[in-house]
């Protein structure tokens, strides 16, 4: 069986490693943090190993380095040495934002096969959206790949410029929809529903309005359209959503996320 290991298992980490579990033998995931009560919690909850680097690194094949920015070079030099000892071939999965496949490799400082890729936070709930690029990793290895994760989410073969930018998108929209329901359940209170009410309500509309766009495949626009009835309240609000410039601060924030995010790969 394909061995797979996790080199961080925290919010993000944990979460993948638990869409994982769903598609492997326990014996065939293992789990290793800083600190690791946080990977041996979480081996004993899914019923896998708990293990340290070295471990995952020589005994695995796919291995998501699922740690920050800031520490993934030094994960990288702990492990090195371990890969270049192997005969067989072992798949690098960096989680980590902002760094390139180049930068990954270059860190190793030797070829070897890569996948970079961004999940967002509703991989929590298994409704993800995961962007991927590869290098050096073969058609058969990628479906694998993809089985392994489908628990988590979408994942889609994006390429490495698009994580850079819809990554932007998919990457820090969820926290821009919920500052949009927040915002929604707190105009409902305005007017007089409670708070426990308003913040329901708007959660089932946002997660119904996706759904409809989702599966009706009209264009957003039309969408808009078919609930602003002429002269009605809808339209009014919309107009007032216009004034108040919210699709041009929607724009502004993603832009202003994708430029920070070139700044920390560059960090």
């Amino acid at each position: 069986m394909t061995k797979i290991g996790f080199i961080g298992t925290g919010v993000m980490g944990g979460a993948l490693a638990r869409a994982v579990r769903k598609k492997t033998e326990g014996e065939d995931l293992l789990l290793s943090n800083v600190p690791e009560s946080v990977s041996e919690a979480l081996a004993a909850e899914l019923g896998c190993v708990a293990a340290d680097n070295k471990k995952v690194a020589e005994v695995c094949k796919y291995i998501f380095l699922a740690v920050k920015p800031n520490v993934i070079r030094s994960v990288i030099a702990e492990i090195a040495p371990v890969l270049k000892q192997r005969k067989d071939k072992c798949i690098i999965v960096s989680v980590a934002a902002g760094i390139s496949i180049e930068t990954v490799k270059q860190s190793f400082g030797f070829d070897l096969p890569v996948i970079r890729i961004m999940p967002n936070t509703p991989a929590l709930c298994g409704k993800g959206v995961i962007l991927a690029a590869f290098d050096g990793v073969a058609d058969y290895e990628k479906t694998k790949f993809f089985s392994y994760l489908s628990e988590a989410g979408i994942c889609d073969d994006a390429g490495e410029k698009m994580i850079e930018t819809a990554g932007t998108l998919t990457g820090c929209g969820p926290a821009f929809a919920f500052v949009i329901m927040q915002a929604l359940a707190d105009g409902a209170v305005a007017v007089g529903v409670d708070r426990a009410h308003a913040v329901k309500y708007a959660e089932l509309t946002m997660a119904g309005a996706a759904e409809l766009a989702l599966s009706s495949g009209k264009h957003l626009e039309k969408l808009k359209d078919e609930v602003c009835s002429p002269g009605g309240s809808t339209i009014e609000g919309v107009s007032a959503m216009e004034h108040a410039g919210v699709r041009s601060a929607m724009i502004d924030a993603v832009i202003a996320s994708y430029e920070k995010n070139l700044k920390l790969g560059k960090k």
